[in-house]
């Protein structure tokens, strides 16, 4: 039997070594549908609830694998329903392709039902590489580039597959004019490494300071060990951007965690009194919070020299590979003598842990929202892998939630959308179907999609090794960031017709799906909830009755910041006496400590 266009897709795929394709189906990809049946679903289709849960599971598999992730969708409303997720791989740089049907050749551009000018309509977010196969001979060479240009540039690429030529016979490019032919998937790359001149004006601005600030992110991941190296020589202290959250372990004296809104104290105070500064691997965009302009002599390392020296004047930027660059840096280095500086650093970072374990104790109505991730932090699994929501949960996660060495975790970085940690969850079971999975979510982003998804986790969890998933609710009935947004950055009090959603029994509508739930509410049962989820050898969603009145507040409150939350309750916020009580419980506890340590 001759092979069709779409079977050639799913044999490249095969070579390609994707196992899973993360998508929904409709007329626009009937031919790829058939073909994954006479494949007998190799690579196994992954059935989402919606097309933007698709990609992002595929976000989420790249994420974790390192390898690229894989979405399909059908033409008009599937297609356009990818965007999100898309521009979500494109903003934090990972690889991801999108195999999107179109309508049959014979109907473009004639207002055919479900046509859409999917060049326009993809343009920008897959500005790299976006491909129409129109002919059976641009395969495999389109697939093979939009691999390769997911690989290489790490971001999405899209390759449009009109309807009718999926069914078509294939025919493979001939040797000659106007064919393009394409080899086999053996790519191999190297570690880009930058010239000697470069390496030694690094070492010596390091060496000329002595109070040294490194800030990583993701982009750091490949250069953990040269990482540790270089802060236990130099006695620098380290800061995370949140898609560097996983790089280094928490438990180092000299890692003071997230930096910036989300951020620790100590993150701040280490930009704010160091002489120097290098970072590595990360496109933080808060400049406010790095060195004051002038203060530090500052360094970057990245491999993407698009992303380069366009958050602070750095004085010297390298493009090159992480960590290869480190193993020509670290040589060059004096060791610092005077510890004084590391000293400062680790006692920071102590007196932050002390002070989160006390305010996370702090009582709250009915619970305190960062008592849960505290107390899942005595418990992570070591090999865990944990993802996270967008909204005030990502403080959360990002300020309080403690990482080991193996721990990885991720969250929509750059782009910042809603509903993406529960698709991401599932993603990362087919990345590494052997480890548990914690997916960390804000009730509205619950509500927005991750519901729907809890019958995809139950559809597919007997095909992972190990059937350990945690949907964790941080259940506060309110749209929670924006509120304190509103309070903290326009003086606005909360407005119930825009903040306010609906309340509902999410442990209720989890068993109704199959899937084990545990209901929470109050602060003293937290412990023993992570307890029973995380022994459990199935998926468990834990319903957290939150205090949305516990403030997301920044590690460096300004004055104008105190001023509108001041202003919004004077404005009439509902619920402001306990806004004010529990914060002032909250703000106590740093003062205590900040009194003790003198």
């Amino acid at each position: 039997m001759s092979q069709t266009v779409a079977d050639v897709v799913l044999s490249r795929l095969r070579q390609w070594g994707v196992e899973q394709v993360f998508g929904y189906p409709g007329d626009g990809i009937n031919g790829l549908v058939a073909a994954f049946g006479k494949a007998d679903d190799a690579p196994e289709f992954v059935q989402s609830r919606h097309e933007e849960m698709s990609a992002f599971a595929a976000v989420g598999f790249a994420k974790f694998s390192g390898d690229v992730g894989v979405c399909m969708a059908t033409s008009g409303p599937g297609a356009i329903h990818l965007l999100n997720g898309l521009y979500d791989a494109k903003l934090d740089h990972v690889p991801v392709v999108a195999i999107v049907g179109q309508t049959a050749r014979s109907a473009m551009g004639g207002s055919y039902q479900q046509e859409v000018d999917l060049q326009r309509l993809f343009g920008d977010v897959a500005g790299e590489y976006l491909v129409e196969v129109n002919v059976a001979e641009q395969l495999p060479n389109a697939l093979d580039r939009a691999m390769r240009t997911a690989r290489t540039r790490r971001g999405p690429a899209v390759v449009v597959i009109p309807a009718d030529l999926q069914e078509e016979p294939y025919s493979p490019p001939e040797h000659e004019f106007k064919q393009v032919p394409s080899s086999a998937p053996n790519d191999y790359a190297g570690a880009y490494s930058p010239p000697d001149e470069a390496v030694a004006r690094a070492a010596a601005i390091i060496n000329a300071g002595s109070k040294l600030a490194i800030l990583i992110g993701q982009g750091a991941r490949g250069a953990a060990e040269q990482v540790r190296h270089l802060a236990d020589l130099t006695g620098a202290g380290v800061a995370k951007a949140l898609l560097g959250k996983d790089v280094l372990s928490d438990e180092l004296p000299y890692v003071t965690g997230s930096i910036g809104l989300l951020g620790t104290r100590p993150s701040y105070e280490l930009m704010r009194d160091c002489d120097t500064l290098l970072i590595i691997g990360s496109n933080f965009p808060y400049s406010q919070f790095l060195p004051s302009y002038g203060q530090a002599r500052a360094i970057q390392i990245d491999i993407d020299g698009t992303s380069i020296g366009m958050r602070y004047p750095t004085e010297l930027n390298i493009v090159g590979d992480a960590a290869a660059t480190l193993d020509r840096l670290i040589p060059l280095l004096r060791p610092e003598l005077d510890r004084s500086w590391s000293e400062t650093v680790a006692a920071n970072v102590t007196e932050w842990w002390e002070v989160l374990e006390q305010q996370a104790m702090v009582s709250a109505e009915p619970v305190n929202p960062m008592r849960v991730t505290w107390e899942l932090s005595q418990r992570l699994p070591r090999n865990a892998i944990v993802t996270a929501d967008s909204g005030s949960s990502t403080t959360w996660y990002a300020r309080c939630l403690k990482f080991g060495d193996e721990i990885r975790g991720s969250l929509s970085g750059t782009l910042a959308t809603m509903g993406c940690a529960v698709p991401y969850a599932i993603g990362a079971k087919f990345a590494h179907p052997d480890r548990p999975v914690i997916a960390l979510v804000g009730d509205g982003a619950m509500q927005m999609n991750g519901l729907a998804e809890l019958l995809t986790i139950g559809r597919y969890r007997h095909r992972w090794d190990n059937q350990q998933l945690v949907v964790c609710v941080f259940h506060n009935n309110d749209l929670n960031m924006v509120t304190w947004e509103l309070r903290g950055m326009g003086g606005a009090p909360k407005f119930e017709e825009s903040q306010s959603i609906p309340d509902l029994d999410y442990a209720a509508v989890a068993r109704d799906m199959g899937m084990r739930a545990i209901r929470v509410d109050e602060d003293e049962a937290v412990a023993d909830a992570w307890e029973q989820a995380l022994r459990a050898e199935e998926p468990v969603l834990l319903d957290v009755y939150c205090d949305p009145e516990v403030a997301p507040i920044p590690p460096n409150t300004t004055a104008a910041q105190l001023k509108d939350l001041g202003s919004a309750v004077l404005k009439g916020d509902p619920n402001a006496g306990h806004l004010l009580f529990q914060n002032a419980k909250t703000k106590v506890q740093e003062w205590v400590s900040t009194r003790r340590g003198d």
